[in-house]
């Protein structure tokens, strides 16, 4: 007679709890009037390549709100008394935070705040470049994502611009020298940066493409862009809506569409279709937008002093 298994316990509310506290994080956000609480999933900060992309999900405010979360928001008639290194926190920001830490990490714009924090009200902090990544990012989306905040921040207090979207630039041949950029250059640099990442999606998968036009058509793909090879397979099915490639020559392409048979067996056609389009829509973006970038980048030191000027008038 087989032994009947004995059902594990069912999860308890504290340890559900404390399943939640570890996948999630809290951060404190400080606004020109006051402070804001938002909740969001530690993955956003903690994945390897975080420093990588977090700026790309505060381009526009929809994409922000599915990032983060606002919690609460207050205001503070002298914000600088909240919390300083004499005082330490107010009684009424220390229960703002107490109210939704819970067991999760409080993720701060400041190193000073996680010392303050950690040494008056014991709670644990994070303070990092992928966090304030984060900062950068609901700053550049402030008004949507706390509605109750009707002042802007001065240009004195901005986060420094976004690591992740400065390298964004750096590959297209822009040095930015400014602290603040227009939303034209953000969105710009966004389209160009999802580009990129159409392309790191399907580089795996293109070269394997590539060494499997090698051993069935004996063509080799050493040196070639992921847009040729794309193009390669494109000709084995459609030859007649691809042209002349600079990387295939007509015999290859003969031979291409001759072995038509055998890549049926190895390849969803279909598939290779849409890597294709998503190739040749990404090289016409990066050169576009690219070329869109570097000019916007160019004026932008211009604007940025005639706002100088206009600031301090001589």
């Amino acid at each position: 007679m087989k032994r009947r298994r004995r059902r594990a316990p069912a999860p308890s509310e504290s340890d559900i709890q404390r399943i939640l506290d570890e996948c999630f994080i809290l951060l404190l956000f400080e606004t020109p009037s006051g402070f804001a609480l938002f909740h969001s999933a530690l993955s956003l900060i903690n994945r390897p390549d975080s420093m990588e992309d977090i700026w790309s999900y505060f381009i526009y405010d929809c994409m922000a709100k599915l990032a983060i979360t606002l919690k609460e928001f207050q205001t503070f008639e002298d914000k600088s008394s909240a919390i300083n290194q004499n005082s330490g926190v107010n009684e009424r920001l220390t229960q703002m935070i107490r109210t939704w830490i819970g067991g999760k990490k409080l993720a701060v714009g400041k190193p000073e705040y996680k010392e303050i924090i950690e040494e008056r009200l014991k709670i644990d902090c994070l303070y990092n470049p992928a966090v304030m990544e984060v900062m950068w990012g609901i700053q550049n989306c402030m008004p949507s994502l706390v509605p109750g905040e009707k002042s802007q921040l001065a240009e004195e207090d901005r986060v420094p611009m976004s690591k992740g979207l400065r390298k964004v630039l750096k590959r297209y041949d822009c040095n930015v020298k400014t602290k603040i950029v227009s939303k034209q250059i953000i969105e710009t640099a966004a389209a160009l940066f999802k580009c990129d990442s159409a392309v790191k999606d399907n580089s795996r998968a293109m070269r394997r493409a590539g060494d499997t036009i090698k051993a069935i058509s004996g063509i080799s793909c050493e040196g070639w862009s992921l847009l040729e090879i794309a193009t390669a397979l494109k000709m084995i099915w459609w030859p007649e809506e691809v042209g002349d490639s600079c990387a295939v020559s007509k015999d290859e392409a003969a031979r291409l569409a001759n072995d038509a048979g055998k890549y049926d067996v190895l390849m969803n056609k279909h598939a290779c279709l849409r890597v294709y389009d998503e190739m040749v829509e990404a090289n016409d973006v990066r050169i576009s937008k690219g070329a869109l970038l570097r000019s916007l980048v160019e004026h932008e030191p211009r604007k940025h002093m005639k706002r100088k000027r206009l600031k301090n008038p001589s």
